[in-house]
């Protein structure tokens, strides 16, 4: 049931990808780096189907503009009935992402439903990055800085983002 599913949705994002994402084999995406004209792109590690890397490119409205994150997706066994396992591998300042990657996002806990996909996770993942959730913070000093420092929270984002999702 799983791997069928997942073979499933990796055909759907091939075939019709949202306005902001698209699914191709890594193979394809390491050879077309240097043009990447979609917000997210992702696919299995190889032939594991339960494995998949995607890069979401830093929403051009936020400090991560300009950024290339790499983020890893592991499927459980019991997928869709489970949400995926979805961390970033570049590391990111951000309140809803720890300094392991982890993301605090609903719909990767307790909001997960069966009906949801991998392409609606890539969208969510990406509109966290344009609209952080202070109220819900996976790193509580970057939430606060987010609520009373705005301009020294988006400046050390922007910084961050140079550092490690521009090199």
């Amino acid at each position: 049931m799983a791997l069928r599913r997942i073979i499933k949705e990796l055909k759907d994002l091939q075939r019709d990808p949202p306005t902001s994402c698209s699914a191709v084999q890594l193979s394809s995406v390491r050879e077309k780096d240097s043009v990447l004209r979609f917000a997210a792109r992702a696919g299995p590690v190889s032939d594991d189907m339960f494995h998949w890397q995607a890069t979401i490119m830093g929403p051009s409205d936020s400090p991560y503009s300009g950024g290339v994150f790499l983020v890893a997706i592991h499927f459980p066994p019991d997928y869709p009935f489970k949400p995926p396992k979805v961390a970033f591998k570049t590391k990111v300042f951000h309140p809803n992402i720890n300094s392991n990657g982890s993301i605090c996002l609903d719909i990767l806990k307790e909001q997960w439903s069966p009906a949801l996909t991998v392409s609606k996770v890539l969208l969510s993942v990406c509109s966290l990055l344009t609209d952080p959730n202070p109220d819900d913070p996976l790193v509580p000093e970057i939430a606060h800085m987010c609520k009373t420092d705005r301009l020294r929270y988006e400046s050390t984002a922007r910084g961050w983002t140079h550092k490690y999702a521009m090199g």
